[in-house]
């Protein structure tokens, strides 16, 4: 099966103290900035961007229908961002116009959503799926994105479920189990739709304490930043840090982004990275991964 080469690229980072992500964003070696204009395989992801973080425990969003390697608008704006949850994306549109209502990502309540890839057959499964959405949900949908009304069906199986609320959640371990199992079942909507065409659902969702990430289909890396450092692109770091507290983050890419150790999260997977930074895997089972890296 080969992979889609229309996709997304996607930016997840949880720490345990505020951190400045403005080099890991534009300066890297393989910044998100960059693979906007390039990815791996020479794709550009000029459909928009997105940031989202968190300030004062509550969240931020910025978005433009730009290219973020236009201007000075992403750079300026990842400048800014000091934070221990950020979300960022930038987009080559598969579903939906280029359009700000279009670009992730997404937030309801507290909750900051980006996905990677396309929900396969949507035009058939909207109405269903726009019919099982509480007229709160409904309501909140802006654009005409796969990725958007995923968001909110995913947020309606939470809700629902009683894990989360709309500004926290209730229970990580519950709520990556409702996260996989819901994937799984429509995965198998989109197969019923669409056999030759397998969906691709990557996602990172986060409340601004935890954060909860899907590998679907497309690629998935991550890695574990243990102890403060000096950044390998301005040589200072970047953390608020307290004497004595021990610092740790995640970073979640579909690309690596630097010189560090990244490594592939395994394909059919959701993985929860909790309030201490704390990280835990469970299989999305039912599926039928895609092995190669390069999508």
């Amino acid at each position: 099966m080969q992979p889609d080469r229309s996709m997304c690229r996607l930016y997840g980072f949880r720490s345990n103290e505020p951190t400045k992500v403005e080099c890991t964003l534009v300066h890297a070696q393989n910044a998100l900035l960059i693979q906007s204009r390039s990815d791996e395989i020479g794709r550009s992801h000029s459909d928009g961007w997105g940031i989202g973080y968190y300030e004062d425990g509550l969240a931020c969003v910025e978005r433009s229908a730009a290219a973020a390697h236009h201007g000075l608008h992403f750079s300026n704006t990842a400048e800014r961002v000091y934070s221990s949850t950020v979300i960022s994306h930038v987009r080559l549109a598969t579903v939906g116009t280029p359009a700000i209502e279009n670009c992730h990502p997404f937030h309801w309540g507290n909750w900051v959503f980006a996905h990677n890839g396309t929900v396969q057959g949507i035009e058939t499964l909207r109405p269903a799926m726009l019919g099982e959405l509480s007229p709160t949900h409904r309501s909140a949908i802006q654009g005409s994105t796969d990725s958007e009304l995923l968001f909110h069906w995913l947020m309606q199986r939470l809700t629902d479920s009683g894990v989360v609320s709309e500004t926290i959640c209730k229970s990580l371990d519950e709520s990556a189990s409702v996260i996989a199992e819901n994937l799984s079942r429509l995965d198998s909507r989109c197969r019923s739709v669409m056999p030759e065409k397998p969906a691709r659902l990557n996602t990172v969702l986060t409340d601004g304490h935890v954060m909860i990430a899907s590998r679907l289909r497309n690629s998935l890396h991550w890695t574990h930043r243990d102890g403060v450092r000096d950044c390998e692109i301005c040589g200072i770091p970047h953390v608020d840090h307290q004497i004595g507290f021990h610092y740790r983050a995640v970073v979640l890419a579909s690309e690596p982004l630097s010189h560090e150790k990244w490594v592939p999260i395994p394909d059919g997977t959701v993985i929860s990275i909790d309030d201490d930074i704390r990280t835990h895997s469970i299989p999305i089972l039912g599926i039928e991964p895609i092995r190669s890296e390069a999508t």
